[in-house]
C-alpha cells in the first residue's frame, strides 16, 4: 500500500514538473514574443502595402549602419528583437550583418539572472559591452564581405513572406499581420514545448558535466547548447556559470549562438535553407571564438 501510495506521489510530482517546466513556461515563453510578432508583420505589411518606393529606397540604403544599430538594440534582453529581425531580414528590410549584430549581442534571460544573482553592475555592463562590440564588429564584417562578393544587396521582398505562407493578404494588412503572427506563433510554441521537455528530462547537472573542465571543447558545446530556440538555453548557461560549473567565457559562447526563438523564425519565414545555415554557422564560431577569446582575458574575474 506505501509503495503505491509512494508511486502515486512521484508520479504526481512528474505531472508537475512537467506542467510548470514545460507546458507553464512554454505557454509563457511563447506569449512573450507575440506582440513583437503582430507588431513586427503589421510594419512590414503597411511598408508592402503603404509606404512609397521613397521610404523603401531610404530603408535599403540605412542597411550600410544596421550592424551598429542591431548590436546595439540586442543588448535590451528581450527575445522579441531578434525573432522581428528575422522577421525584417526574410523580408530583406535589413542586412544580413545587422541580423548577425542582433542575433550575437542579444543575450535573452542572462540580464535578469544576474540581477538577480547580485552580479555587480560593472561586471554585468563589461559582458554586454563584449556581447555588443562583438555584434557589431561581425556585422559590419558579414556585410562587407556580401558587399565585396556580391555587389548591390538583394531589394525589400516582403511580398514573398505573403505568399510563401498563403495569408490572403488582399483581405487587408491586420488580417494578414494577425494570420502570420498565429501561424509563427504556433510554430514556436510546439518547437518550445518539445525543447522544454528534453531539457527537464535530460537535466541541468548532465549537461553541466560533459561540459566541465574542458577548455575550447567546453566553449564548442556552449555554442551549440546556445542554439536551442528558446529562453531554456541562457537560463541554463547563466545558471551553470552563476554556480561555477563553467567559466564565464563558456556561457558567453553558449550566449552568442543564443538568438532565443529568433533561430527558429528565421527558418520558418525565410525559405533559402543555405542563408539559415549560413547564420548557425557564423553563430557557432563566433560564439566559440569570442567565449573563448572572454576566457583569455579572464572574465571570469569579473563576477568572483
Amino acid at each position: 500500500m506505501n509503495t503505491l501510495l509512494h508511486a502515486g506521489e512521484h508520479s504526481g510530482d512528474i505531472l508537475d514538473r512537467i506542467y510548470e517546466c514545460v507546458l507553464l513556461d512554454g505557454i509563457l515563453d511563447t506569449l512573450k514574443i507575440i506582440p513583437f510578432l503582430f507588431l513586427t508583420y503589421l510594419f512590414m505589411e503597411f511598408i508592402e502595402h503603404k509606404a512609397s518606393d521613397k521610404t523603401r529606397r531610404f530603408m535599403e540604403r540605412s542597411g550600410t549602419f544596421g550592424p551598429a544599430v542591431g548590436g546595439l538594440l540586442g543588448v535590451v534582453p528581450q527575445c522579441g528583437f531578434s525573432s522581428a529581425a528575422s522577421n525584417f531580414y526574410s523580408g530583406r528590410v535589413i542586412t544580413l550583418g545587422m541580423l548577425i549584430s542582433i542575433f550575437l549581442s542579444t543575450s535573452d534571460e542572462m540580464l535578469p539572472m544576474m540581477i538577480s544573482g547580485r552580479i555587480s553592475a560593472g561586471a554585468i555592463i563589461a559582458i554586454l559591452g563584449y556581447k555588443a562590440a562583438v555584434g557589431i564588429l561581425v556585422g559590419f564584417a558579414v556585410d562587407l564581405v556580401l558587399r565585396l562578393t556580391k555587389g548591390k544587396r538583394d531589394p525589400i521582398n516582403i511580398d514573398e513572406i505573403c505568399d510563401n505562407d498563403n495569408c490572403h493578404c488582399e483581405r487587408g494588412i491586420l488580417f494578414s499581420a494577425l494570420h502570420h503572427t498565429l501561424t509563427v506563433g504556433a510554430f514556436v510554441l510546439i518547437i518550445t514545448l518539445a525543447i522544454n521537455a528534453l531539457v527537464l528530462f535530460i537535466g541541468t547537472e548532465n549537461i553541466s558535466k560533459v561540459m566541465y573542465d574542458k577548455p575550447f571543447i567546453s566553449h564548442i558545446l556552449a555554442a551549440i547548447v546556445g542554439l536551442l530556440p528558446n529562453c531554456a538555453a541562457s537560463v541554463l548557461l547563466t545558471d551553470l556559470c552563476l554556480e561555477g560549473f563553467i567559466t564565464v567565457g563558456t556561457m558567453i559562447s553558449g550566449l552568442f549562438s543564443g538568438a532565443g526563438v529568433g533561430l527558429l523564425i528565421l527558418f520558418k519565414v525565410n525559405k533559402k535553407l543555405k542563408e539559415n545555415l549560413a547564420v548557425v554557422g557564423i553563430l557557432v564560431i563566433s560564439g566559440t571564438l569570442f567565449g573563448f577569446i572572454a576566457d583569455l582575458l579572464n572574465f571570469s574575474a569579473l563576477i568572483q
